[in-house]
């Protein structure tokens, strides 16, 4: 299985140790499923790693962005981890979860003066900025209170991960942070440095996401050791933290790896302590956002399937009951996923299809060269898997489509809603 929380009992697919079928029997579909316990253990792995690599003094923050809902904040807060937060948005989820915000990092290349006053307003611990202007605006707001507002400035290192395109972040030509390259991180530091209500703890990069190849955040901390280590020679800053982002690929497919984060972890600690130990320099507390790698395979998407449209000599298509509204990262670049069909396991697999949503876009795919039953038909249940990443955190309300619910699952026999199904009233909430 692509997953080593799926199983098959009776020809049914069953998730985090629960019948699909019935679960879609009792929530409807499409329907998120997300699986606790697996979150959980994640969670634990990667604090576990970053104890026994890095330190007691580094940590891993959860990148909210992946997946953002109340009840994942109040996981985050049980387990111990840190948070990022992108919008104002997440950092209210995390407040209504009760999420000790000193322990957030805001992050986001255009912050306006509303977020960056909520955010101080709501005692969030750390700002990473990404330019001038931001560094500008939160020495404004910092001075208008009377305090000293810790941040991380956000640096490209020119590392290219070789990832999808829309997903790559640090190459010089990024529209994200400064580039070391060009002389603008060094100008931006000394600009950080120069203001008064601004108290610079450290420096933060981020080279891209679904990342598989070995030596990208080995290559990526080195080249920040260099920059820190050169900042501390030639002007006497001596950073604090070093935030070397996230992006750890998961395995969406058979033919993509699967992670060992220990072993990942210790790789990179590895490069950062010989580059420190080569430099000259203290060991920084270090920290990572891991996203994707946190929540992907810890959810699965169930669809109803409705016409099945064959046309010969051409393509197949499986329509199904959601669609890019609830999944649109094939639309956006192609991602790839498994699909399999969860009440028809134990039969043969004959039928290349796409599998299609319900939109009226011909690009609303979830995804093409799927194999499934022959007998597949109206009312059968399809799960894709590995989608508890980017699929609830990009859902949209297009065709004035009602976002699916959120059902959490752990112990192997509980369920729960965390997220409830939008209602047609919801849709028309904000109307006038």
């Amino acid at each position: 299985m692509i997953c080593d929380n799926l199983t098959v009992s009776d020809g049914r697919l069953r998730f985090a140790g629960q019948d699909t079928t019935l679960l879609a029997r009792e929530y409807g579909t499409p329907l998120y499923l997300m699986d606790e316990d697996k979150i959980r253990a994640s969670c634990r792995a990667y604090t576990a790693a970053f104890r026994r690599h890095f330190g007691p003094a580094a940590r891993p923050l959860y990148a909210s962005k992946a997946c953002s809902f109340k009840r994942i904040y109040e996981i985050m807060r049980e387990e111990g981890m840190g948070i990022d937060v992108v919008s104002a948005g997440e950092i209210h989820t995390a407040l209504l979860a009760g999420y000790d915000l000193g322990r957030a990092y805001f992050h986001g290349s255009n912050k306006t003066d509303g977020d960056i006053r909520y955010a101080m307003d709501r005692g969030v611990g750390f700002f990473v900025a990404d330019n001038a202007e931001e560094i500008q605006a939160i020495e404004a707001e910092a001075a208008r209170r009377g305090v000293r507002q810790k941040v991380l400035l956000r640096l490209t290192p020119g590392i290219d991960p070789h990832t999808y395109e829309a997903v790559s972040t640090g190459k010089v030509d990024s529209k994200f942070g400064s580039a070391i390259e060009t002389g603008q991180a060094e100008e931006i530091t000394l600009l950080t440095l120069r203001q008064p209500h601004v108290e610079l703890a450290g420096f933060h990069c981020h080279v891209g996401s679904q990342v598989f190849a070995e030596d990208v955040f080995e290559r990526s901390a080195v080249i920040m050791l260099e920059f820190i280590a050169r900042m501390e020679r030639v002007h006497g800053y001596q950073a604090r933290q070093l935030d070397l982002g996230g992006g750890y690929g998961v395995r969406y497919v058979d033919s993509d790896p699967r992670l060992d984060v220990d072993a990942k972890v210790a790789q990179v600690a590895a490069a950062v302590k010989g580059a420190c130990g080569r430099l000259g320099i203290p060991l920084p507390e270090i920290h990572m956002e891991p996203g994707r790698s946190i929540v992907a395979d810890a959810g699965l998407t169930l669809y109803t399937v409705g016409a099945v449209k064959r046309i010969p000599g051409y393509k197949n298509y499986v329509s199904v009951d959601g669609g890019m509204t609830d999944n649109p990262r094939f639309a956006l670049y192609g991602a790839r996923y498994t699909c399999l069909p969860a009440s028809r396991m134990d039969e043969p697999r004959h039928l290349l299809c796409s599998v299609v949503g319900r939109c009226c876009e011909s690009g609303d795919i979830i995804q093409e060269g799927v194999l499934l039953p022959e007998g597949v038909g109206r009312g059968d249940l399809l799960a894709v898997c590995t989608t508890g990443a980017y699929n609830y955190a990009m859902a949209f309300n297009y065709n004035r489509l009602p976002r699916p619910p959120v059902v959490m699952l752990r112990g192997g026999t509980e369920a729960y809603v965390a997220v409830r199904r939008e209602s047609l009233e919801d849709l028309c909430r904000n109307d006038l």
